[in-house]
């Protein structure tokens, strides 16, 4: 049976209906992520992710958690309905012909989709990321002060204390990179997240409709909720465990600052390289249970109201104008 022709309109509202939702739910799992994957051995302040998120409640209270989630809930909606609707644009081209989508094409109506996110994906995460980040380093400079106290005189202690810098708004950083660095100070990483989000979409999207098809029954037009819900979990948790190595370099290449004795990084290739000669290989799937948690039912909420046409639902109520 032919897919029923799409409205871009409706696939925009669900994948920006979805991605709200799933933000709002996995936000305080990707900060732990973040704070994982951006802390170097010797300067380890966290053991795993709920030893993160009981530390970032207690230095930081309840919301500490949710840094970062405005420029992710302002920015997810385009983000995730440019997402869905260019690989629903990608199959319907590639299937003009009306016959099922052979692997290799759907693997490539994914390619097409991950390209196109990273116009919003790319500043979206760099901002995220410094925001994320910020509690992590405010707590080593904290630990090391600490540290110093116990060294020297309480005076220098309380003096290297008060440097300390305060924490930046996504506004007050937006504004510093396009004043010193243009609008590329906002896509750096562009190739990092090429590297991540291609990849992450040519495994996930294939994955997910061959699963959600197992689970159609015959003569219906689309799979059970439930089974679009699982199919997504299980296709996105998949796809995001596979590319862990290179969100792990993202995550490293757009991190403006770093912490006491943190490398730093010129590029893919040297990142690659320094992580792999200081950390070792385990490095590479440093927050990947993490980015699996997040990613499971951002995608599997996502399928579901994609699946349940809510788009279509509120653009059925809109009046009709006839010519």
């Amino acid at each position: 049976m032919a897919e029923k022709p799409i409205s871009l309109p409706a696939k925009l509202i669900n994948g920006g209906i979805a991605g709200l939702i799933g933000v709002t739910c996995v936000f305080p799992i990707d900060l732990a992520k973040t704070r994982l994957q951006n802390q170097q051995d010797g300067q380890r302040l966290y053991k795993s992710m709920s030893d993160c998120l009981i530390k970032t409640i207690r230095s930081e209270g309840y919301f500490g958690m949710y840094r970062g989630a405005a420029v992710n809930l302002t920015l997810v909606t385009p983000e995730k309905a440019i997402k869905l609707a260019a690989n629903d644009f990608f199959r319907q081209t590639l299937s003009a012909d009306g016959k099922k989508l052979t692997l290799l094409k759907e693997m490539l109506a994914g390619c097409g989709a991950g390209t196109c996110q990273v116009i919003v994906t790319t500043p979206m995460e760099m901002l995220k990321i410094q925001l994320q980040d910020a509690g992590r380093l405010a707590a080593q400079r904290k630990m090391m002060s600490s540290q110093a106290q116990i060294s020297t005189s309480a005076g220098e202690a309380a003096a290297s204390e008060s440097v300390a810098p305060r924490r930046a708004t996504a506004m007050q950083i937006s504004r510093e990179l396009l004043k010193t660095k243009g609008i590329a100070g906002l896509y750096k990483g562009l190739g990092a997240t090429l590297v991540r989000d291609v990849p992450f979409s040519i495994v996930y999207f294939p994955l997910f409709a061959n699963l959600n098809h197992l689970g159609q029954r015959a003569g219906e037009a689309k799979a059970p909720f439930y089974v679009s819900f699982l199919a997504g979990c299980a296709a996105g948790s998949a796809a995001a465990v596979a590319v862990n190595p290179c969100d792990v370099i993202k995550t490293r290449l757009q991190s403006l600052q770093r912490g006491v004795n943190e490398d730093t990084y010129s590029g893919i290739i040297d990142c690659t390289r320094k992580i792999w000669r200081n950390e070792g290989p385990k490095a590479f799937l440093k927050g990947a249970y993490c980015r699996a948690l997040v990613i499971a039912p951002l995608f599997g909420i996502a399928q579901v109201i994609y699946f349940v046409g809510i788009g279509e639902y509120l653009l059925d109520l809109l009046p009709k104008h006839h010519d």
